[in-house]
């Protein structure tokens, strides 16, 4: 029986320490010519790639760019990223790489991605902390300007792709940090465990109803039980 481990990027598998927002500032000035930047206010956690931009080229642009500029933002953040990437002291989170492990090691786990990046944003970070060879298969990501709930049922779609059966709401777990990972996973019926790992209190996590809230992650052996693998 197939399990699906669907892994949310920023704030569970790792933090980029502000490389994300120092890739926007860069990427305001490459469009807009911005000079010297401040996002540190943005609240970007909970948001896709997509989203980010047209909340920059809403804040930045006359408004009747929105849409054109949007993407262009999104290039120049994809261009500006392995920069920023070398400029903060990013980290993987502990005991994720234990996880991924153990679970490279089994056969009936598939480990998918569901996230706000763009592919390119995605492979960029998972390559720079080495972990994308974890991930050596697709994943579900910001096409565009496309809300979260769309990435989710793209996901649920590459569920039984990658398990070549139907795979049981019960069978799909997705990995998360915020209340609106939180979300995903439930558009899709799959089992959300909400890692306290981010910005978010355990208490808020429960909040949104997820399947279960853990203060980090457990060790492999634990986190296999939870899955039942």
């Amino acid at each position: 029986m197939c399990t699906v481990v669907f892994w949310d990027i920023d704030g569970t598998l790792l933090t980029s320490a502000g490389a994300g927002i120092l890739a926007w500032e860069e990427a305001l000035h490459d469009v807009y010519g911005v000079v010297g930047a401040d996002l540190s206010d943005l609240q970007s956690r909970g948001l896709t790639d997509g989203q980010i931009a047209v909340l920059l080229a809403e804040s930045h642009g006359s408004g009747a760019d929105t849409e054109s500029a949007a993407p262009s933002l999104l290039k120049a953040y994809e261009r500006r990223l392995p920069g920023s990437l070398r400029q903060r002291p990013g980290h993987v989170l502990p005991g994720v790489v234990e996880i991924l492990e153990d679970f490279a090691r089994r056969r009936d786990v598939s480990c998918l991605l569901l996230t706000g990046n763009t592919a390119t944003g995605a492979r960029t970070k998972l390559e720079y902390f080495r972990l994308a060879h974890y991930f050596p298969g697709d994943g579900a990501f910001c096409i565009g300007l496309d809300a979260r709930e769309e990435i989710a049922l793209r996901a649920h779609g590459l569920a039984a792709e990658f398990c070549s059966e139907f795979v049981s709401s019960e069978r799909m777990y997705v990995v998360g940090d915020t209340p609106e990972d939180v979300r995903c996973g439930q558009v899709i019926g799959a089992r959300v465990i909400a890692i306290s790992s981010g910005i978010y209190s355990p208490q808020e996590l429960a909040a949104s109803n997820p399947w279960i809230v853990l203060e980090s992650l457990p060790a492999p052996r634990q986190f296999a039980e939870l899955v039942e693998i």
